[in-house]
């Protein structure tokens, strides 16, 4: 006997999530009061790779509350980019959209992020990623600082609707579906992982569709809050970030084209960086400079120890496709 097709929908909105039961609730919460046309069919499916707080059995009372609204699925392979792959198998969705598991979402978020993917051949969207501040910002973080405030979640490019130019931020985004069955699911090198804050998983996606001449939308209409935990208005926190920041940046884009000459296969380039920025950063007079020159140094070293522990990373990926082509044979 054949197995029954699972019923098929509009929209699937993908929560990865590990050990944040407590934020979340609320995240499920403002989610479940978005307002959608009643034509609309959607869903809520919670990835969980691998909690061991109370996860399940909160989903499972949303799944009570709200029936057919919400599902339950558990990941057992640790990593944000595996979460999200294994949610994207088990979406019903023509849609696929995600956010964060700590953000408070918009009652209009959902139908204002997907409208004109349902309706037009938009190949994705991405929305307003505003931060919440938990506490008052530190005195070495400054506006304007962009390298400073690298860390921080904020996506904004203003009021105004447009084509973006730039791959939108995983905490607020969407694709048809269709897009990971033609360009490959996310790479599972990149992203958050336990003891880890590697990034790039998202925008890394998205790119692949920019270059290929896919058409993503800027929706400002389309608001998640995203909290700025005071835990994390640390310097070491901003220092770590930068320094895996650097490690992906190198296993996504690879060195300089042209590079000839290395040492233990770090680019000559790399050193020669690193000690301009170490300069600057001890010479620097002005505190909050002086700090962002210092997370410069610090995403140099996350390349060099990159460099030397992929001596291939010379040479940039050109099947993006590679780490993940085990999903497409699972889905078969």
């Amino acid at each position: 006997m054949n197995k029954a097709e699972p019923e098929k929908m509009d929209l699937t909105v993908i929560v990865c999530t590990h050990n944040r039961c407590d934020s979340l609730a609320k995240t499920l919460h403002s989610i479940a009061l978005s307002r959608m046309p009643h034509p609309v069919e959607w869903e809520v499916l919670v990835v969980d790779n691998n909690s061991n707080d109370h996860t399940r059995e909160l989903v499972a009372e949303f799944c009570e509350q709200y029936p057919g609204r919400f599902r339950y699925l558990f990941e057992r392979q640790p990593g944000l980019s595996c979460a999200r792959n294994a949610g994207i198998l088990e979406a019903r969705g023509t849609v696929v959209v995600f956010t964060d598991d700590d953000v408070i979402v918009d009652s209009m978020w959902l139908q204002n992020l997907t409208a004109n993917m349902l309706e037009h051949e938009w190949a994705g969207v991405g929305g307003r990623v505003l931060p919440v501040w938990e506490c008052s910002p530190p005195a070495w973080l400054k506006a304007g600082q962009w390298y400073t405030l690298g860390p921080l979640p904020n996506f904004d490019f203003g009021p105004h609707a447009c084509e973006l130019t730039r791959p939108p931020f995983g905490a607020n985004m969407g694709f048809r579906r269709a897009m990971f069955e033609k360009y490959g699911y996310f790479r599972t090198d990149l992203g958050r992982r336990p003891n880890s804050l590697m990034s790039n998983e998202d925008t890394e996606f998205a790119g692949r569709l920019l270059a290929a001449g896919e058409r993503l939308r800027y929706e400002p209409s389309a608001i998640v809050h995203h909290p700025v935990q005071k835990d994390r208005m640390e310097k070491q926190y901003f220092l770590a970030w930068w320094f895996h920041k650097g490690q992906a940046n190198i296993r996504e884009f690879g060195i300089q084209p042209g590079t000839r000459y290395s040492i233990l296969a770090i680019p000559l380039y790399l050193f020669r960086n690193l000690a301009v920025r170490i300069l600057k950063w001890v010479f620097s007079v002005n505190p909050v400079t002086r700090f962002s020159n210092k997370l410069r140094v610090w995403s140099k070293a996350g390349e060099i120890l990159e460099c030397l522990r992929n001596p291939t990373a010379s040479k940039k990926m050109q099947d993006c496709n590679a780490t993940t082509r085990w999903i497409g044979a699972a889905k078969s």
